[in-house]
């Protein structure tokens, strides 16, 4: 059977990493997070004073860009691959709603992208790879075989988001979430560097009224078009 890769787009929860996680474990393909990769970048700033509430330090981080080592290592008693900042698994604290402020910003550095990116199409070089972010069909694959770009509203996203981390046992605010959703979605847009802008030859898929089941099916069935 063919051997594709699957790039996955789209603004911040709108289940990008759920369904990618379901493609590559029906596909047996290798499954890769970028956010993850963004978010640690993040969780290493922040413990290390280059991004704040009020300030951001970006040569302080890009001159310590070459001590992050990234690397993702698979769990088996979850079924999916664990984020680890420099041999400390940070899978946790990087889902946090204080790393979701300030990662739009991080990933707004050329030079974060620069070095992100390069680690990124190394990872799919061989193609049978499942990768979700905001630049994989328009930087990080471009000739993609399948390229899909995820959207839904911003308050469902909200609303997805907030039971998500509720559930976790964070405290927050609807309210907050969703002005989180909101900023992250003008800077992720704005940015100059890489972005979010739907491929020219990406498939629009608007999950807004869709459950995780009925969009699994609907992209599989793209998926078999290809292979």
């Amino acid at each position: 059977m063919k051997k594709i890769t699957i790039a996955i787009d789209g603004f911040s929860s709108t289940g990008k990493s759920t369904l990618a996680k379901q493609l590559a474990k029906e596909l047996g393909y290798a499954y890769v997070d970028t956010g993850a990769m963004y978010r640690a970048v993040t969780y290493f700033a922040m413990k290390n004073g280059f991004v704040g509430e009020n300030h951001l330090n970006k040569e302080g981080l890009i001159n310590e860009l070459l001590a992050i080592k990234l690397e993702f290592r698979f769990n088996p008693d979850l079924g999916f691959a664990e984020m680890y900042l420099n041999g400390e698994n940070v899978e946790q604290p990087i889902r946090t709603i204080e790393v979701s402020r300030n990662v739009s910003q991080i990933a707004e550095i050329s030079e974060v992208r620069a070095k992100l990116v390069e680690q990124q199409q190394a990872m799919g070089k061989n193609k049978a790879i499942v990768m979700d972010g905001r630049d994989i069909g328009t930087v990080v694959f471009p000739d993609a075989e399948l390229k899909l770009f995820m959207n839904a509203s911003a308050e469902t996203r909200a609303q997805r988001r907030f039971d998500e981390l509720v559930e976790k046992g964070q405290n927050v605010t609807y309210q907050e979430v969703l002005e989180n959703v909101q900023q992250r979605d003008y800077i992720d847009t704005h940015r100059e560097d890489s972005p979010l802008v739907k491929a020219d030859d990406a498939i629009e898929v608007d999950n807004s009224a869709m459950n995780k089941k009925e969009q699994f099916e609907l992209v599989m069935k793209l998926i078999e078009e290809k292979i």
